[in-house]
């Protein structure tokens, strides 16, 4: 891989760990990340995770096959994150159903969890109706699911 690439995380054996760091473009005056770049944060390791276990949602999209959208989410703020910490988002796929996919997130610096969030990422048609997510990827996603 050349050094010239953006960081994709990796698979430590079913969770996807990504690494962030905070910028000063992510935080508020008191050099606190802003809420809402947690979920900017999530969002790339989802669509890492995915890329990584071998969902192309591109070409999927361009075929007109569908996209995933953000159906349900749901997130938990435990402590702020601050101007240059390193972090990981930490990605466990919960649950696949033929049109949807269940995944916890967790936002670490180090061993502390600074937020948790459940996120239901429905398959959809063109048209915004949910569809069935194809077959490929349901077995793609098999050997990931995370069973407690």
């Amino acid at each position: 891989m050349s050094l010239d690439q953006p960081p994709t995380g990796r698979f430590v054996d079913r969770e996807h760990r990504f690494p962030v760091r905070v910028y000063f473009e992510d935080t508020d005056l008191s050099g606190v990340a802003y809420h809402a770049n947690y979920l900017r944060w999530m969002e790339r390791a989802r669509s890492d995770m995915l890329r990584l276990a071998g969902i192309d949602q591109r070409a999927a999209h361009e075929a007109g096959e569908g996209a995933y959208a953000v159906a349900e989410l749901v997130i938990k703020y435990r402590a702020p994150a601050r101007l240059d910490d390193a972090l990981v988002v930490v990605s466990r796929l919960i649950e696949v159903r033929p049109a949807s996919c269940r995944i916890h997130q967790r936002v670490m610096r180090g061993d502390d969890s600074l937020s948790a969030a459940e996120v239901v990422a429905a398959f959809v048609a063109p048209s915004g109706r949910p569809r069935r997510q194809p077959a490929d990827w349901i077995k793609a996603f098999a050997p990931l699911v995370w069973a407690d």
